[in-house]
């Protein structure tokens, strides 16, 4: 059984509980310490001792992410949850302009996508089919500038259409590679292409077709 909580101990733990299950983020010191009226020292070492007593856990000794834990010594599922938002759509066939509308959210675990900043695409189109990846999926990425062979990227072309595809650097040139024979590698000058994320997951939605239907 854990230790019991102070009334101010209480307070910053239900504090944490709901703004982790109203946006999936984990306020920053500052925040919760303009939010609860104390100080920021007092916020560091309450977050300290609700770790102590087991009652949230944080993946590093200075990280800012914090998963609460239930009565049982679980994470609690429910607050395990953070939304990301859907940002247009992005084709996995030929570049479409990149739209930057945010189109709504989805609802991720926290757990098996940790970090902030995340942004979903849905893709269109067949081109990576034989990566699994299938038209009206949710790709979950995170944001990078940069890539190392053979990943899967969020590559903007041109400053104005983007794609999904696997990645290569080759000597002067780079090779946007797709997963389907039907479709033909393209290249591009180092000027051309501007990486802007990792597919770091995917999300197989209702709407998400069979590769041989048109």
């Amino acid at each position: 059984m854990r230790p019991t909580l102070t009334e101010k101990q209480q307070k910053l733990f239900d504090y944490l509980r709901q703004a982790l299950a109203g946006t999936g983020t984990t306020p920053s010191l500052r925040t919760a310490a303009a939010d609860l009226a104390i100080s920021h020292a007092a916020v560091a070492q309450t977050l300290k001792t609700l770790e102590e007593k087991n009652y949230i856990r944080r993946p590093g000794r200075y990280s800012r992410t914090i998963h609460v834990v239930d009565p049982s010594g679980d994470l609690d599922t429910n607050l395990r949850q953070k939304q990301i938002p859907v940002i247009g759509n992005i084709t996995a066939g030929l570049p479409i302009y990149a739209h930057q509308e945010w189109e709504g959210s989805i609802l991720v675990d926290a757990a098996l996508y940790p970090g902030q900043d995340l942004f979903a695409l849905k893709i269109q189109g067949h081109s990576m089919k034989d990566a699994g990846i299938l038209d009206q999926d949710i790709a979950i990425c995170r944001p990078r500038q940069y890539a190392h062979n053979k990943e899967i990227v969020v590559a903007l072309i041109h400053n104005e259409e983007a794609t999904v595809k696997r990645f290569f650097l080759h000597p002067g040139c780079i090779e946007l590679r797709p997963e389907n024979p039907d479709f033909s590698p393209q290249t591009y000058e180092f000027d051309e292409v501007l990486i802007q994320g990792k597919v770091i997951g995917i999300i197989r939605t209702p709407h998400s077709m069979d590769p041989g239907q048109e």
